[in-house]
């Protein structure tokens, strides 16, 4: 509630370049940082926790990419932006959780994609894609992959007129039971403007509140208690705007 900007890490970086602040502090995880300063290269970008990681962009080095490279040399890389400066440098293309269907359209189909490190989001891109020829990386978002298909039919069983909404970092037997699929910006928007009155959210439980902000006459229902991202967490609002006022007098 104390943020000038809230939105997923690639929102952030844009809305950032934008403004006329001279400094950025990002409360966030390490490669929303990084992204924020690959597009503001001359603004300082400070994070208020430089513990805050991210589970799956550490699921893969430098190293273990060039040799997913070499085991497929012929393989496109796309890359998922949830992934540190290093690995999009050393990537093809980069996508977001809500353009990866059209970046991997975007991929010659007799081409082959080596697609990193999410292998949820690049398993729902080969299935709304029909590809056969997608090489997915054994990453994954460990917040996404605590919920579970029985979490979903609980809750529907509870609130059956909800739509339930799901991120693609969920596993496939989640989406397979989802009313809507998308990213955070997308199930946001999903939620607004929809006539319907309740939503079951699948994905990190910080969006619940966000959307309860947007639509405060509608039912915004988390999906479970596990969809809780503790890296995400390591920004309490006294170290971002004490980190703001040690800025300001710089």
């Amino acid at each position: 509630d104390i943020a000038d900007i809230v939105g997923d890490s690639l929102a952030m970086a844009r809305e950032a370049a934008k403004v006329e602040a001279d400094v950025i502090v990002l409360c966030g995880v390490r490669f929303m940082a990084e992204t924020a300063k690959l597009i503001n290269p001359d603004r300082p970008v400070l994070m208020p926790d430089p513990n805050a990681g991210c589970p799956m962009a550490d699921m893969i080095s430098l190293r273990e990419l060039h040799e997913a490279k070499q085991r497929h040399p012929d393989a496109t890389v796309v890359t998922y932006v949830n992934s540190s400066a290093v690995i999009k440098a050393a990537s093809d293309i980069c996508c977001t959780s809500a353009n990866a269907v059209r970046i991997v359209e975007s991929v010659p189909k007799e081409k082959p994609i080596l697609f990193v490190p999410d292998q949820s989001l690049g398993e729902y891109a080969a299935d709304q894609t029909g590809r056969d020829n997608i090489i997915l990386y054994p990453g994954f978002c460990p917040t996404h992959h605590r919920i579970l298909a029985e979490h979903v039919e609980a809750r529907r069983a509870q609130y059956p007129d909800a739509d339930v909404c799901v991120h693609p970092e969920c596993t496939r037997d989640v989406r397979r039971l989802a009313d809507c699929i998308g990213s955070t910006s997308q199930i946001i928007r999903h939620a607004a403007a929809s006539d319907k009155n309740a939503f079951i959210i699948a994905t990190e439980l910080g969006v619940c509140h966000t959307i309860r902000k947007q639509c405060p006459h509608k039912t915004i229902v988390e999906i479970t208690g596990l969809a809780d991202c503790p890296n995400m967490k390591l920004t309490p609002s006294r170290k971002s705007s004490g980190r703001s006022k040690t800025c300001s007098t710089r």
